[in-house]
């Protein structure tokens, strides 16, 4: 008769419970197993019978499915038990010789947890963007256990946040942007065992602030644009969160000038050299996902630096003569007013004269015989002075020769009194000479033969040098041939001669050509 173990009842099953994992039977087959088992742990399952047992094959089984088949009595191995190794486990053997079948106790092994389930935490599951968000990874460790060592790692859709594992359950995260918007998770793992465990997914969704009081800032060297300068457009916005789209505009055109996407709250625009023509009104635009907002109009002018000056030199006639009024008139013809103009005489100041609206300035000058020389001026209007090229001038003219005329002057007045005093005497010398022949006449002869020289001085004659010829230069001494007066007086033969020479004195004025030495 065949020998048949059967598998226990439920009922059996159910009292076995709470009867130690293995199970006696006799004369029968026994499974061996651990009483206590935990995640990590390792499940040595043995089948044993008796030693002189022929067998044809054995078999371990787990809520009746089979597991492992052996032609020998061997032992069953679970390397790491998680969870799903919980069940009813038994072992069976085939015989060789009576064919008939032999089944074990059955075994209740419960897998305890190491550690639950972790669970993610966060300080705000709708943070402000741009603000800080602290992540945590909380789980509980089973009390018999308490000294499992554990780590940990953070991940956001499929991508590991941080440095990855470490043994600290938190990550702190700076700034949360709107790209990190997403479903989020973490893992715990023992170090040793590795066990691993995942938390369930949450979705964090980071809320982003729009922008507001967009404003466009100029930036120029020393405050003021200027031709050939570098200008800087600077735009920002006074609130708003995550990227920013910065761009420029210009009133006139209304295209764009340039865009920048950046996370700032506010960008630059940079014109390397700013020509006339960039002169006109400007504004900036900011957008951040939501609506744009626009700047204000601004403004921006153009200054320009003032060109070399031309000196114009402007006088009453063909050629500049002292006494004259000398216009020296400065114009710039490119330059931003206010424009402040100097004046130079070899290089000393002689006025200053200011343009306020633009274009050039007038200074007035009277000659002088020391005015001779070269002429300059210098425009200046605060972006850099620009100074014209010298202009030569040479003063001829009147001036000498007036004074020349007045020296002639004079001399013609004292040779007028000493030509007078000179017609006295002769006047006075012919009357006593009249009466002295007259009186002659009657003297007795032996009278005039006790005197012979008074006979010789017949009449009073000038001097040699009294008729010498005298020259009076009254032409200028910048002309090449002056002229000057020659008057001489000749001996006349009698004394109706004498008379008539001094009554037509005018007539003997001589005017001779002298060249200059």
């Amino acid at each position: 008769m065949e020998r048949r173990l059967l598998p226990t009842t439920d009922a059996a099953l159910m009292s076995s419970m709470s009867l130690p994992a293995v199970t006696e039977w006799a004369d029968s087959l026994k499974l061996v197993a651990p009483s206590s088992v935990f995640e990590g742990d390792s499940i040595v399952l043995k089948c044993q019978g008796e030693q002189n047992w022929t067998i044809q094959k054995m078999a371990y089984h787990k809520d009746n499915k089979e597991l492992s088949v052996f032609k020998k009595f061997s032992d069953f191995l679970i390397q790491s038990a998680v969870l799903s190794d919980s069940g009813n486990y038994f072992c069976s053997t085939k015989g060789q010789l009576f064919f008939w079948d032999e089944s074990s106790n059955i075994v209740k092994i419960k897998v305890q947890e190491l550690f639950q389930h972790p669970v993610l935490t966060a300080s705000s599951f709708q943070p402000i963007e741009g603000g800080p968000v602290s992540l945590k990874c909380e789980t509980r460790r089973s009390p018999q256990r308490l000294d499992v060592q554990l780590q940990f790692c953070f991940f956001r859709e499929n991508q590991v946040l941080g440095s990855g594992w470490s043994s600290s359950p938190e990550l702190q995260i700076s700034a949360m942007w709107s790209e990190d918007t997403g479903s989020y998770w973490c893992e715990a793992e023992t170090v040793t065992h590795r066990i691993r465990k995942q938390s369930l997914q949450s979705q964090i969704h980071v809320q982003r602030i729009p922008v507001s009081n967009v404003s466009l800032e100029i930036r120029a060297p020393w405050g003021q644009v200027t031709e050939g300068q570098k200008l800087i457009l600077l735009c920002s916005v006074a609130g708003g969160t995550g990227n920013v789209t910065f761009s420029w505009y210009r009133e006139a055109t209304g295209t764009s000038m340039g865009k920048k996407t950046q996370r700032s709250l506010s960008a630059e625009l940079e014109i390397p050299a700013v020509k006339e023509s960039d002169a006109g009104k400007y504004y900036c635009r900011a957008d951040n996902g939501h609506v744009p907002i626009q700047s204000k109009v601004v403004n921006i002018p153009v200054r320009i630096p003032v060109s070399r000056p031309v000196l114009t030199l402007r006088s009453p006639g063909a050629q500049a003569v002292v006494g004259d009024l000398l216009e020296l008139h400065c114009e710039a013809l490119r330059g931003s007013p206010p424009i402040l103009y100097r004046f130079y005489h070899e290089d000393v100041t002689l006025g200053n004269s200011s343009a306020p609206s633009g274009g050039g300035a007038s200074f007035n000058l009277s000659l002088t015989a020391e005015h001779s020389g070269n002429y300059s001026c210098e425009a200046n209007n605060g972006l850099g002075a620009q100074c014209s090229e010298a202009v030569p001038v040479s003063i001829s003219g009147p001036d000498g020769y007036r004074r020349d005329l007045m020296t002639a002057g004079v001399l013609w007045g004292l040779f007028g009194v000493l030509g007078f005093i000179g017609v006295a005497l002769l006047l006075y010398a012919l009357f006593h000479k009249i009466s002295g022949e007259s009186s002659a006449t009657n003297e007795p002869r032996g009278a005039s033969r006790q005197n012979p020289q008074e006979l010789t001085y017949s009449s009073p004659t000038p001097d040699m040098e009294e008729l010498q010829p005298v020259y009076v230069n009254v032409g200028s001494v910048d002309v090449d041939v002056v002229y000057s007066p020659v008057w001489s007086i000749q001996q006349p033969e009698g004394s109706a001669n004498i008379r008539t020479l001094l009554e037509n004195k005018d007539s003997q004025v001589i005017y001779s050509p002298v060249k200059k030495s």
